[in-house]
This record gives C-alpha cells, sequence and structure tokens, in this order.
C-alpha cells in the first residue's frame, strides 16, 4: 500500500493524470495477463524521470521500467513496485541523412516503416519485432539475420543519479540477446540508427516477405511473448522442446504451439501461473531428456 503521502509529492513531479494506481498488468504486456501494479506511471520527457528516480531511491520504492511489455510475464499476485512507462518524448521519432533519432518508446516496427519511406535500407528485419526500440537495444533484439547491433550508432543513456550518457555501438557490449544495460543501472532515452541508402520498393517487398514468413511460421493469432526461450549453444530451443514430445503440451490456457514449440502461447485465458508452469515443465523435460537447460528470454516480475 502506498502512502497518501507518497502519492501526493508523486503528484508535484509528475501530471496526476499520469499515476495510476492499482493498474492492470494484463493490459501492459503482449501474454495479456498479469495482476495489479501498486502504481503505474507514464513518464514524460528525461527531466521528469530524473526526478522521479531519485525520489524513488530516496524512499526505498522499487521501480521496473517497461516498453511495451513484449517479453514480460507479470504474477497474478501483482508487482508490489513502481511500473515507469515513457511517452511523449520518448515516443519522437525523425530521420537525418542516413540516421534515424528514435526515443526509447518508440515502437521498432513504426520506426522500421518510418525507415522504409525515406528508403533507408538495414532494418527491414524489425519490422515485426512487437516491442520499443528501447527495449530492443537492452536485448539486442533480432530476427531474420538481423540484429541490433548492426544498426545502432548510439545510445542516449540515464544513470540513477539522473546523468545522462552517451555509449556507443562498442560501449554497448552488444551480444546475443544482451548488451551491457543487461547488467547496468541504466534506462534507455534514445537512440541513433546509421542505415544505407536502398530503394523504397525493394525495402517494401523485403518487409512483406518477412510478414509472411512470420505469420506462416509463428503462432500471431495468440497472444505471447515471442520466443520463450533464447536459443542454447549448438541446439534450437523449438526443435528441442518438440523432439521432447512438448508439441502442443498445456496447462489451464497456456499452450506450447503447434505452429512453433519455441512459443508458448495464452489460447485466451490462461493465468501467468499457467504460462509460468509450462515454462518450468519444458525446462525440466529438456534438461532430463538432452541435458540442456533452456534459458528462458522472459523477464518474470512479482511472486510466483
Amino acid at each position: 500500500m502506498l502512502s497518501s503521502t507518497f502519492i501526493e509529492n508523486l503528484g508535484r513531479m509528475i501530471p496526476k493524470e499520469n499515476i495510476i494506481l492499482n493498474e492492470s498488468m494484463s493490459r501492459h504486456t503482449t501474454f495479456r495477463v498479469g495482476g495489479e501494479a501498486a502504481c503505474l506511471i507514464k513518464v514524460p520527457n528525461n527531466e521528469k524521470l530524473a526526478r522521479l528516480i531519485l525520489f524513488l531511491d530516496q524512499t526505498g520504492h522499487e521501480y521496473f521500467l517497461i516498453g511495451n511489455g513484449s517479453n514480460l510475464l507479470v504474477s497474478d499476485n501483482g508487482y508490489d513496485g513502481i511500473i515507469l512507462k515513457l511517452v511523449e518524448q520518448f515516443e519522437e521519432v525523425y530521420t537525418d541523412g542516413l540516421k534515424i533519432i528514435a526515443g526509447a518508446a518508440a515502437p521498432l516496427a513504426q520506426v522500421a516503416k518510418l525507415a522504409m519511406e525515406e528508403g533507408l535500407t538495414g532494418m527491414e528485419f524489425a519490422s515485426g519485432i512487437p516491442g520499443t526500440l528501447g527495449g530492443a537495444i537492452v536485448m539486442n533484439a533480432g530476427a531474420y539475420d538481423g540484429e541490433m547491433k548492426q544498426i545502432v550508432k548510439e545510445v542516449n543513456v540515464m544513470d540513477q543519479a539522473g546523468n545522462i550518457l552517451t555509449l556507443n555501438n562498442e560501449t554497448m557490449e552488444f551480444g546475443y540477446r544482451s548488451s551491457v544495460i543487461r547488467n547496468r543501472p541504466f534506462i534507455v532515452l534514445s537512440a541513433v540508427l546509421e542505415l544505407e541508402e536502398g530503394d523504397k520498393e525493394e525495402i517494401k517487398r523485403k518487409m512483406k516477405e518477412l510478414a509472411e514468413r512470420r505469420r506462416e511460421k509463428q503462432p500471431l493469432e495468440y497472444a505471447s511473448a515471442g520466443s520463450t526461450f533464447k536459443r542454447p549453444e549448438g541446439y534450437f530451443a523449438g526443435k528441442l522442446i518438440m523432439e521432447a514430445g512438448l508439441r502442443g503440451f498445456s496447462i489451464g490456457g497456456a499452450k506450447v504451439s503447434d505452429k512453433h514449440c519455441g512459443f508458448i502461447v495464452n489460447t485466451g485465458n490462461a493465468t501467468a501461473q499457467d504460462i509460468y508452469e509450462v515454462i518450468q515443465e519444458v525446462q525440466e523435460r529438456v534438461k532430463d531428456q538432452f541435458g540442456v537447460l533452456l534459458e528462458p528470454e522472459v523477464i518474470r516480475l512479482g511472486r510466483f
């Protein structure tokens, strides 16, 4: 329970309409599950973000930053901390020659569409990834032989003291589904993407082709968090899950996709606990049969 004094102090820093108490996280995750967060705050700009994180640190309130919630599983029991969601300034996107400058909250698909419209190539792989730019940078999101590492020139981040730093591509230490930000208390604010001049119609054709491949191979008709597990070295997660006899395995409304075993989907009435238990069962069976521990890409938040 958040005190009235705490809420009043928040209201002095953030517009009151941007402060939402007891917000259902099922509205903010692509799994469409999850209990209530004690408070969700929509943060409109760098200045208010800096003041807010200093205040939360000083008052000892736990907080978690979300984008589109496309890689997040929130407990049915909810989250006792503060959810921060970047809006307004953080959603801005514009071009500068061969560069795209975009805020962390800009949807990745929107940034890829702008690149196409401006005849800039190199970002086609990202057109079907459902997250925001910030989340994609943190996890070095990728698909179809492309990844953020290939196009990120620099990233503006904020540290816990409210200082803004600029990290270049090398400093970001991009790896498979990882970056330096995964292990540092930085918040992505914006990024500069460096692309190449291309043919608009060819870019559009490639994006359409990738979209068709996704529809054919991925269970886009269901709520999910995309690929549930990281690719283990030397293996493919989906193939291991299939060979473990888990295609279509379900608990409650959560199910290993029949179309792509690397996806766990919400068939319509799943709880977060259902999804969590399917993840656990998949991990246990694959470990028992093949000696491989599958590491989830999905981040869990709250008590399971």
